[in-house]
């Protein structure tokens, strides 16, 4: 399982200060949306590519009622369009008006807040939906989208001009972070389509035991690994058993929750070697939420929810010793782009499979992320532990 932005995550962590219901915004449903967007400098039927073209006046009352889920289904209906979504998205978050309108629509939030603070979204009787809802929707969708290596998670663009650079970058550095040499076993928790294990394997020696929820990236990643010391099987990481050398675990804990952090931590601890090493590599926020965004909860990632700095903290700790902390969030709106890129470029390839509605969901979805980490809402960690009985040193690299 991977992450993509296997992410949209909390649309905005910060709420704005002062005022954000009626109050300062009055008048009919137009008036309120077109007086929050001028605040982001977009403008309803305006020029410039980040403006909005409304065809459906409908957008306004829906936008208000249901927030972020009847802003993206106006949009998904064809009701309103915008040249450069990833644009305007910025501008929107940098603002902060995903806080302001969840202030015109707070009681169906504050419900979905107590939701998801008082049920468990992702324990193991939910943990294979959103395999089915959304890594299962088709390989050939990914194949055409990601790179040769189907990387679902952010590529490392340090030394990278292309795609297919950024994700062997990415998949190499996780290597050498966790020292594998040839002969170590490694747990890869939340596998995808094998690209890990595959790289670790093939560059490295490594004996890697690959884990996902998906059907279908257990399918294409048992062809792609045919040959080498890996195994891909379909389980819960709660049903894990066993010792590693190195755990891996890239674009997967956004899919874990809040409720199931410490058991999380608990089983890497417990599966981990004691002289053995765990990279975490998730996207993140600064500050805690209650609730996922409403749109991305629905439609893309069901039960998933972004981790803030201070659950990650408190779930590891005494479990597993911190060795190092990188981020590199801005690395996401390049990855996410060049994704949209082949999207669109390969969309005649698709477009039998799938519908003009999917078509504005998926279109929506990766420019809706890509603003997302491009305003510095979202941060892209990867996260170095060492088992607590470890007594090698650890030094990091970039």
């Amino acid at each position: 399982m991977q992450e993509s932005s296997k992410t949209l995550p909390q649309t905005d962590p910060h709420p704005a200060q002062g005022k954000t219901g009626s109050a300062e915004f009055s008048g009919t449903s137009k008036d309120k949306i077109q007086a929050l967007l001028a605040l982001a400098d977009i403008q309803v039927g305006g020029q410039r590519p980040w403006d909005i073209q409304v065809h459906n006046d409908a957008t306004y009352s829906k936008t208000i009622t249901d927030g972020s889920i009847g802003f993206g289904e106006s949009y998904m209906a064809g009701w309103w369009d915008c040249d450069a979504l990833d644009d305007m998205f910025t501008r929107l978050l940098r603002a902060r008006l995903p806080s302001k309108l969840r202030g015109l629509a707070k009681v169906k939030l504050l419900i979905s807040a107590a939701q998801h603070t008082l049920f468990n979204h992702q324990s193991r009787r939910k943990a294979f939906e959103v395999g089915r809802a959304h890594y299962d929707i088709g390989n050939e969708l990914y194949r055409r989208m990601l790179d040769s290596s189907m990387s679902y998670s952010c590529g490392y663009w340090a030394q990278a001009d292309t795609l297919e650079q950024a994700q062997y970058d990415k998949l190499d550095l996780i290597c050498r972070k966790l020292q594998l040499a040839p002969g170590m076993t490694l747990l890869d928790i939340g596998c995808g389509w094998g690209g890990l294990a595959e790289h670790a394997a093939r560059h490295y020696g490594a004996q890697v035991t690959g884990i996902t929820i998906s059907e279908q990236q257990q399918a294409l990643a048992q062809k792609r690994v045919a040959g080498l010391p890996v195994t891909i099987k379909l389980i819960d990481y709660r049903d894990l058993n066993g010792q590693f050398d190195r755990i891996g675990s890239v674009g997967m804990f956004e899919h874990v929750g809040p409720k199931n952090y410490a058991t999380y931590f608990r089983t890497v601890a417990a599966l981990l070697a004691h002289d053995g090493l765990f990279l975490l590599h998730t996207i993140g926020e600064e500050k805690t939420s209650h609730s996922p965004d409403g749109f991305t909860h629905k439609y893309i990632f069901p039960n998933g929810k972004v981790p803030s700095r201070e659950q990650i903290n408190h779930a590891s700790l005494n479990l597993l010793r911190l060795e190092d902390w990188h981020n590199f969030g801005p690395d996401y709106d390049k990855t996410l782009m060049a994704w949209a890129a082949n999207f669109e470029r390969h969309w005649s390839e698709l477009a039998s499979h799938y519908s003009e509605r999917f078509y504005r969901m998926w279109r929506y979805y990766l420019a809706s992320c890509a603003g997302y980490f491009r305003a510095r809402n979202g941060q892209l960690w990867q996260l170095t532990f060492s088992h607590p009985h470890r007594h090698k040193p650890y030094r990091s690299l970039r």
